[in-house]
């Protein structure tokens, strides 16, 4: 296998927790596991270095212009990329890819617009990853009043940001930058990396007007890695008995008012236990039968996912793909999930796990009943997700990713089903 040089970019790194950064993390470390050379390109946050070295990927985090002012990001200690090319970080990725020499750049969210302005005029293959909605919609999030969107238009996106962001000036911002960057992205990104089918079809219809390009569907996955042994401390939190857990950032637009409202139509109700990251939308208070933690370190994570009765991730957006469900399933554990988003691709409904329709609260309830009501049934299908979760893995998905980079550079890759197909199916 010939090595490539391969440049990441994405607005996040580790160790700001989130799924996209993580997945971010563990494709580069096993790429460079598998002979490649990877550097990571993020915005630069206080407190961390400028230059490190992350298990052989050398991390470099750009000071730009506008990261600077704390106007342009929602929360002050989280500096955002804005949705335009930032100056002084197109200067710094242009000095870095004169001196790495990258066969392909792959991006990730809105640092993929200073992205394409280092590559002008260089013929260096642009990937760009579609984790949320960010390159058509303005809020990421593909939702209108609650509701799923039906694609972009400049009121309707102006509204929506305003109502997002909070004052108008923002809002202006962010949809003349998203929309402004559709036609420069058109021109120069080579090919598009999509975690569920359902953001592949949406990417083709808003960004590229369906017109066909390079694509594929590779799904979030797992290390290979062994897991570690979880904080005896943290364990010793949870319950002595089986719980509903929930895991993901504390925020409205995952559900949270949905699933608290849904589990006090219960009865005999286990614990309910939400592990997540606090955001600026974060309730201030829960309910006190509710346990909360925050910024759990992965391997406490997976270790509280072994232990519990079933997962749930009621979304209120259509979820991209969500690395939760099958870190869930891989431990032999049924999933709610919502029937919009990425959820369908890896959730089959009756199969190994539950869906229902996003923020419908008795639906919810009444899925949450099943499951413990009915042990026979909540065992069968936790045996059936953890089968179906066996697939996505590094050893599986990343072998997927070097074909895309090896079509996007023109070098042999084989067959064209190792890339251009869909979500893997047992």
């Amino acid at each position: 296998m010939n090595q490539l040089r391969i440049l990441m970019l994405s607005s996040f790194y580790p160790p700001d927790i989130g799924g996209a950064q993580r997945q971010i993390q563990l494709l580069s470390r096993e790429l460079v596991r598998r002979g490649h050379v990877v550097a990571v390109v993020t915005v630069w946050q206080t407190g961390l270095p400028e230059h490190e070295d992350d298990q052989g990927v050398a991390v470099h985090r750009l000071k730009g212009l506008t990261t600077r002012v704390p106007w342009f990001s929602q929360e002050t200690n989280r500096r955002h990329h804005p949705p335009f090319p930032d100056p002084a970080i197109v200067h710094g990725l242009r000095r870095l890819i004169d001196q790495l020499q990258p066969d392909v750049v792959h991006s990730y969210a809105w640092i993929t617009y200073s992205g394409a302005a280092a590559l002008f005029g260089k013929n260096i293959p642009l990937i760009i990853s579609a984790r949320t909605y960010a390159y058509t919609c303005p809020t990421t999030s593909m939702l209108r009043h609650g509701e799923l969107c039906d694609g972009p238009a400049p009121m309707k996106c102006l509204e929506c940001a305003a109502h997002r962001y909070g004052s108008i000036s923002k809002s202006l911002v962010a949809v003349a930058g998203v929309r402004g960057g559709k036609a420069f992205l058109k021109r120069k990104v080579t090919g598009v990396h999509s975690v569920s089918t359902y953001v592949q079809e949406t990417i083709r219809r808003d960004l590229f007007d369906g017109e066909a390009t390079l694509d594929a569907v590779i799904p979030s996955f797992r290390e290979n890695t062994a897991q570690k042994p979880a904080d005896p401390e943290f364990l010793n939190k949870l319950p002595d008995r089986p719980y509903i857990l929930f895991v993901g950032a504390l925020t409205p637009h995952k559900g949270l008012p949905i699933l608290l409202e849904a589990y006090k139509k219960l009865t005999n109700a286990p614990p309910l236990i939400l592990i997540g990251t606090v955001r600026g939308d974060t309730p201030s208070t829960f309910p006190p039968e509710v346990t909360v933690f925050n910024d759990v370190p992965h391997d406490d994570v997976m270790a509280a996912w072994e232990r519990c009765l079933f997962g749930v991730s009621p979304s209120l957006w259509p979820e991209p793909f969500a690395s939760v469900v099958h870190e869930c399933m891989s431990k032999g554990k049924a999933m709610i999930g919502t029937s919009a988003g990425g959820y369908t691709d890896i959730i089959v409904e009756g199969e190994n796990g539950l869906l229902v329709p996003i923020g419908d609260v008795s639906a919810l309830a009444q899925a949450m009943q099943r499951l413990i009501d009915d042990p026979a049934l909540c065992d069968r299908l936790g045996k059936a997700a953890q089968e179906r979760a066996s697939m996505y893995t590094a050893e599986y998905m990343v072998p997927r990713f070097e074909a895309l980079y090896r079509q996007a550079t023109g070098l042999s890759c084989g067959s064209e089903n190792e890339v251009l197909g869909s979500t893997p199916h047992i």
